[in-house]
Order: C-alpha cells, then sequence, then structure tokens
C-alpha cells in the first residue's frame, strides 16, 4: 500500500502554539477577536431607531409569517433568528434564497414579512428575488450592512447591521458581522415576546421536551401516587401497624386520616428518628399520638416544580397531596420528581 504523503511541518493542521510566547500571542488574538466583536455590538446599540421600530410594527401587524432568508454565513444566522423568532411567540421559518428560486418560494404568501439578510446587500441568490417578492406584495425587511445597497435600496424596512471590521485579521471571514446580524435577530424577538406579552408559559408551550417544559407543563397529578399506592392508617391505628403501612409503600412517610379520608398528620422516618432519641416508648402509642399534626400538603393542580421547591425548603423527601376539601388523594416524592425529569 502507498504511503500518504508527508505534511509539512508548516501545515495548519499540524501548527501549534509551541511556546509561551506563541501561547500568549494567541490568546492575545483571542481577546481582541471579543473586544472587536464587543464593539460592534455596542455601535449597533446607538444606530437602532426608525427601521427596527418600523420592522416591529410589520412584524406584530403580519397575519402570516416571518420569512428568514439569507445565503452563506448569513444564511446560518437567519436560520438561528427564524427558530427564535418561532419558539418566543412569532411564526417563522426560513427559506434559502437559491432553492427560492427553484420552486420554494411559493412558500411566501402575500400576508407574510420577509427578513432578509445580507452583509454586502448584493448577494445575488437575494437580488435575483426582489421583483418576485415586489409583485407578491410582501413587507421586506432588510437586515444588511450596507444601507445603500440594492436591497436596502428595495426594502420597506432597513435594520443596519455594519461593522467597522471583521474579527478576522484578514479583514475577510464574517465574525463581527454575523455577530451583529445574530444580535440584532435577538433584540428583535425579545421586542417581539415583550410586545405581544409572552409569557413563560408560552415558551413552555413551544418546548414541552426541555427542562423548561417540563417544569411548567408538568402538574402535580401528572406525577403523584394514588390510590393504593398512597400509605395511609387511621388515627387509631397502633405504631406496629403504623410501620407496617411504611414499610409496604416505600415513601419513608405516612399519612394519618380520619373516616372521611380528610388529612390530619403525618409520620415520616424523621418522626421515629426523633421519637426514639427522645427515649420515647412508641411501642403502646396509636398513629395519632406519634403523628406531627397537619403535615406539608400541596395540591394535585399545583405545578410539580412547586413541589419540588416547598420539598426543599422544608428539607423533606415526600409531599402528601389533598383536594380543596382536605381530602387525600395522593402522594409525590423527590425520586417521583426525578423521574419526571421536574428536577
Amino acid at each position: 500500500m502507498p504511503r500518504a504523503p508527508a505534511v509539512p511541518a508548516s501545515s495548519p493542521t499540524v501548527a501549534a502554539a509551541s511556546s509561551p510566547a506563541d501561547e500568549a500571542r494567541l490568546l492575545t488574538l483571542a481577546r481582541r477577536t471579543l473586544e472587536i466583536e464587543a464593539d460592534a455590538l455596542l455601535a449597533l446599540r446607538g444606530r437602532l431607531g426608525g427601521g427596527f421600530t418600523g420592522a416591529l410594527a410589520a412584524i406584530l401587524a403580519c397575519t402570516g409569517r416571518v420569512v428568514v432568508m439569507g445565503m452563506g454565513k448569513s444564511g446560518h444566522v437567519g436560520n438561528k433568528i427564524a427558530a427564535t423568532l418561532a419558539s418566543t411567540g412569532t411564526p417563522a421559518f426560513f427559506v434559502h434564497p437559491a432553492e427560492a428560486s427553484h420552486g420554494d418560494l411559493g412558500m411566501v404568501t402575500p400576508q407574510d414579512v420577509v427578513l432578509a439578510l445580507s452583509n454586502s446587500g448584493e448577494s445575488d441568490e437575494l437580488t435575483a428575488l426582489l421583483p418576485v417578492l415586489k409583485r407578491l406584495g410582501v413587507t421586506l425587511i432588510a437586515m444588511t450592512g450596507r444601507p445603500q445597497s440594492t436591497l436596502a435600496r428595495h426594502a420597506d424596512f432597513v435594520l443596519d447591521s455594519g461593522v467597522e471590521k471583521e474579527a478576522c485579521p484578514l479583514n475577510l471571514a464574517p465574525t463581527a458581522s454575523t455577530t451583529a446580524q445574530l444580535a440584532l435577530g435577538d433584540a428583535l424577538a425579545v421586542a417581539l415576546l415583550d410586545a405581544r406579552g409572552f409569557r413563560e408559559e408560552d415558551f413552555a408551550r413551544s418546548h414541552p421536551g426541555g427542562a423548561l417544559g417540563r417544569k411548567l407543563l408538568t402538574h402535580v397529578r401528572d406525577v403523584m401516587r394514588s390510590g393504593d399506592a398512597v400509605p395511609r392508617v387511621a388515627p387509631g391505628a397502633g405504631f406496629f401497624d403504623l410501620m407496617r403501612e411504611m414499610s409496604a409503600k416505600g415513601l419513608g412517610a405516612a399519612a394519618i386520616v380520619d373516616d372521611a379520608g380528610r388529612l390530619q398528620g403525618v409520620f415520616t422516618d424523621g418522626d421515629l428518628r426523633r421519637r426514639l432519641e427522645a427515649g420515647i416508648d412508641l411501642r403502646t402509642l396509636t398513629a395519632q399520638q406519634v403523628m406531627s399534626p397537619g403535615g406539608r400538603r400541596i395540591g394535585p393542580d399545583a405545578l410539580a416544580a412547586e413541589a419540588a421547591a416547598l420539598m426543599e425548603q422544608a428539607r423533606i423527601n415526600t409531599l402528601l397531596v389533598v383536594d380543596a376539601a382536605g381530602v387525600l388523594v395522593g402522594a409525590v416524592s423527590t425520586n417521583d420528581l426525578m423521574r419526571a425529569k421536574v428536577i
């Protein structure tokens, strides 16, 4: 088998910081990159004005969707902007300009708003679509680094994403300019979110598989144990009956309920330890005599996250669930919440 050609020592695939001086130089370059991009964002803040508020008004008035377009790196940023808008209450999707010229433009309707990203404002694939978009009558928002560009001249609203220079040492690779586009898209999404009165519950509905969705959409009734799985005894039950019920259900606690099922108190492993340490002979006592009256409780319609917070605050592992009449309907433990990935 022929041997692979040797890689020159100067090849970028093997180049590395070979001395403290090299490492210091690269760190300086990295810090300078961050400084350039931070300066670009600060400059962007000062240029927000009528174009931005006009774009907001157009999107809020839109009865269709926001169609985001962009080529190359701007396209990658556009994809992220569309995803952020969609997840924060503004229906949006991304259409690749090159594909739009070959049929995907059929996704765009007159009721939509098009947000087109191009740092130069002269991307051929985008400018070729301008006459068709105009004939459709869609509102066009341009996000460009050149407010006098072809794209900007044909737009209804212009978002100036221009930067003084790229962070790339060659001033060629899109770096500061794409950071500016990304931040400007986030600014749009956040302003729209606020204008729509978008809340955590709304965010959770579009993220049902995420951690926040589980916290905001999962209720105690969804994760609690119920029926025979809930350890309970009558107030007059003997101590050994109480302990057998606790052991059988494996929650480390048992509820004491009256004939109507209303919660009277709770007895836990911690109660057992404390009473033994106090030298109390429990063998002849009833459940009512050894229980802690009342007991920590929560309603079945409360969020599971609330149950987790209450258990953490009280430093307990089990919470009893009661209805509006105080009747025991379930129990939830930290293990139950962990299995549901609420905590």
